[in-house]
């Protein structure tokens, strides 16, 4: 899910997505590529990412990768699903009927 939300804002290589994945999570989020290209090969494989090479003024071509329309539809559905779970979880938190 929150691959796809980093790539709905625009394509991106790996090492971009891992380093978002960090920043925007305080740090809670540190991947490794041994995480992340599986994800993204199952991400692929679902139709929810396609990836392109593309040339660097040096050094070996970089795989981007950018959200097609199923994968933003299955954003949409995995978001709500997510909001729908945490509110379930603030609940069952929230509830002093329970607390001893």
């Amino acid at each position: 899910m929150v691959l796809l939300r980093l790539l709905r804002e625009g394509e991106m290589y790996g090492y971009e997505v891992a380093s978002e994945l960090v920043r925007r999570s305080g740090g809670r989020f540190e991947v490794s590529d041994g995480t992340l290209y599986p994800v993204f090969y199952r991400l692929e494989e679902r139709g929810y990412v396609e990836p392109t090479w593309r040339p660097q003024e040096r050094g070996v071509p970089r795989k981007y990768y950018r959200i097609t329309a199923t994968g933003r539809t299955a954003l949409e559905e995995l978001v709500a699903e997510w909001r729908d779970f945490t509110a379930g979880v603030e609940n069952i938190l929230n509830n002093e009927e329970d607390v001893p």
